[in-house]
């Protein structure tokens, strides 16, 4: 039987954030095909993660900087490797290559880093984002040497995939996209999805570590909250989210209807009872689970450009894309009140759902990557001279300031 070991950021979450679901959904992938799953992570355990041996996955703590970790792996001998973001591959990777060279090294992005750094910089310092800016993001610089290292790098952005092989002139045949999966069973709930008049009131929902998350809520309170609640005073926006600071919970104010209600018990069903989804997201990457999960039940949003990017492919959107806050509070007060224009937007979600998210799209094809790369890896890393030489060198210096903090945390 093959192996892959994934290699964690953090224990996954699905309940709590898009990134914990995108985990979930990679590990049914290779189990799928056969591979027997072994996770790890450096990370603590928290009170919301997935209990892993549930899903048939072992689960392995591992330690930083450590070589108890090239015993593991030697033992575990994986067929195919998975580090969970960059940073993983950072820490990691050159014990990888070293332990378990024939091992498939594989990146999950979940979404550029360096993009998203590199927006929000641009955001907070009051001027557009432009592709230049990243080829000055130190971030940029670590994520493209991963990306490079490795032999296959798993994109959800067709917008990001563009920026790899333009902008930084990556191989197309070290990039390969593959977005939020879908079961197919969510096709068949579509049909009990709630009518327009048993649903009320407006919905953000969004984990709270993420900055680009705790920005929205920020700018639809100030900004855009008080256009709709004029048009629609007895309205609430109900905002949900993980984690939130101390400094999200400051903006519950009942008297304008604006009520931070933390972390949801089940994230659909209170997406499922809105009439209308609001993510005003100012800065970020890769594609937005919360809009998805908009889409899958049946409920219309209103998000931005920079929210809508490389969701929709060629149809139309399920409901508005709007970056003025004018714009969009008024597009969300037309959702809320024309049954009509809800229930068209309602069906445009579904169809996207369908043409662009569903697993059964991809699986076929990505099982077959999988089997070319580990029938022909000895050229694929011959064709990829970058990451050899970025292996080389980079992992180097990563290697020998690994082992002098080694010998120091003996000391």
């Amino acid at each position: 039987m093959q192996t892959l070991l994934i290699i964690g950021f953090v224990w996954p979450e699905p309940n709590s954030s898009a990134a914990g679901g995108r985990m979930m959904q990679l590990i049914s992938l290779f189990q799928k095909q056969g591979f027997a799953v072994t996770f790890a992570s450096p990370a603590q355990d928290s009170d919301f993660m997935i209990d892993l041996t549930t899903f048939q996955v072992n689960k392995k703590a591992i330690v930083l900087n450590s070589e108890s970790f090239d015993t593991f792996v030697k033992e575990l001998n994986p067929t195919v490797v998975l580090f969970d973001r960059f940073m993983m591959e950072e820490q990691f990777g050159w014990r990888v290559a070293e332990n378990c060279p024939t091992a498939l090294r594989i990146l999950d992005t979940e979404d550029l880093h360096c993009l998203r750094l590199a927006r929000q910089k641009a955001f907070k310092e009051k001027r557009d984002f432009n592709t230049a800016d990243l080829l000055i993001e130190e971030v940029a610089k670590r994520e493209i040497a991963s990306i490079l290292r490795c032999d296959l790098s798993l994109m959800i952005s067709e917008f990001e995939i563009e920026l790899l092989t333009i902008t930084f002139k990556i191989d197309t045949s070290i990039v390969y996209y593959l977005p939020l999966l879908l079961e197919p069973q969510v096709i068949l709930n579509l049909n009990i999805a709630l009518s327009f008049d048993s649903r009320k009131d407006f919905i953000f929902i969004g984990n709270f570590l993420h900055e680009p998350n705790w920005n929205a809520v920020q700018y639809l309170k100030e900004a855009i909250w008080p256009l709709i609640r004029k048009q629609l005073p007895n309205a609430l926006c109900n905002i949900y989210g993980a984690y939130p600071s101390q400094k999200v919970l400051q903006l519950h104010n009942i008297k304008e209807g604006f009520l931070i209600l933390g972390r949801a018990d089940d994230a659909q069903e209170v997406v499922k009872q809105a009439r209308v989804v609001l993510a005003p997201i100012r800065f970020g990457a890769g594609i937005k689970g919360k809009l998805i999960e908009a889409m899958q039940c049946g409920t219309p949003s209103v998000t931005t450009s920079i929210g809508a990017e490389s969701m929709q492919g060629d149809f139309p959107w399920n409901g508005f894309v709007e970056d003025s806050p004018e714009l969009f509070a008024n597009q969300a007060v037309t959702l809320y009140q024309d049954e009509k224009i809800w229930l068209k937007a309602q069906q445009n979600g579904f169809q996207i759902i369908k043409q662009r998210y569903m697993r059964t799209l991809f699986e076929a094809s990505f099982k077959g990557q999988i089997q070319f790369l580990q029938d022909n890896l000895q050229q694929h890393r011959l064709n990829n001279f970058m990451g050899a030489l970025l292996q080389h060198h980079t992992l180097k210096s990563t290697k020998y300031m690994s082992k002098w903090i080694e010998e120091k945390n003996k000391g």
